[in-house]
C-alpha cells in the first residue's frame, strides 16, 4: 500500500518520466510544488498542455515548432549555402547552432539506427531525407551523429544515402577536446583524433 494518496502518487510518477529524476528527487519536486509553489505547478501545467496541443515536427527538418508550420532553421537563405547538417535530436542542433557558425539547413532524425529497440529508416524519417537529397538542393550533406556504435552505423547508412544521390559527404570531427591533455584521453577517442587527423 503507496503512502501517498492516489493524486500524490500520481504526480510523483509522472515527475519520475523526466530524464535523470528518480524517486527522491520527484518526491522532492512535488512537495516543493504542492507546499512552495502551487503557482508555479499551475504555470508548469499550462505550459505543459498547451505545449503538447500546439507543438509538432517542422515538416523539413522534423525539429519541434509550431504545429503546422515551417522552423526557423528552414528558412530559403539557409537552403543557399547548399549544406544539410543530419543529426540526433533537437538538443544536437541547438549545440551546433550556439556553439558554431554553421548557418545551413538541418534534418533532426529524432534518434539512431537501433534494430534491436525497434528503430529503423522509417522511425527516423530517413524517406523525407531522401526525398531532399534528391532534390537537387544539397550539396554536402554534413553527418553529426554521436560517437556511439549506432550512431557510427547511423552515420555509415546516411554516408550511403547521399553518395548514392552523387552528393560529398562529411562527418564531424571526434578527438581530443579543446583543454584536454593526451595522458587523460581514453584509448577510442584517440584513436579517433588520429585517424581523423588533418593537414596544417
Amino acid at each position: 500500500m503507496s503512502a501517498y494518496s492516489p493524486r500524490l502518487s500520481r504526480l510523483i510518477e509522472a515527475l519520475r518520466r523526466l530524464p535523470g529524476v528518480g524517486p527522491k528527487s520527484a518526491q522532492r519536486m512535488a512537495f516543493h510544488l504542492l507546499d512552495r509553489d502551487r503557482q508555479g505547478a499551475q504555470l508548469l501545467g499550462g505550459a505543459l498542455v498547451e505545449a503538447l496541443e500546439g507543438i509538432g515536427r517542422c515538416p523539413s527538418c522534423r525539429m519541434f515548432c509550431d504545429a503546422g508550420e515551417h522552423c526557423r532553421y528552414c528558412a530559403d537563405s539557409r537552403a543557399s549555402t547548399g549544406q544539410l547538417c543530419v543529426l540526433e535530436s533537437p538538443a544536437d542542433l541547438m549545440a551546433i547552432e550556439s556553439g558554431t557558425s554553421y548557418r545551413g539547413r538541418y534534418f533532426v532524425l529524432m534518434g539512431r539506427l537501433s534494430p534491436l529497440d525497434g528503430v529503423g529508416p522509417a522511425e527516423l524519417g530517413l524517406d523525407l531525407l531522401q526525398e531532399q537529397l534528391a532534390s537537387g538542393e544539397v550539396q554536402e550533406m554534413i553527418i553529426a551523429t554521436n560517437p556511439t556504435v549506432e550512431g557510427e552505423a547511423t552515420a555509415y547508412y546516411l554516408a550511403e544515402m547521399a553518395r548514392g544521390q552523387g552528393i560529398k559527404v562529411s562527418r564531424i570531427a571526434h578527438g581530443v577536446p579543446m583543454g584536454g591533455e593526451l595522458e587523460y584521453v581514453d584509448g577510442g577517442t584517440l584513436a579517433h583524433a588520429m585517424s581523423g587527423r588533418t593537414p596544417v
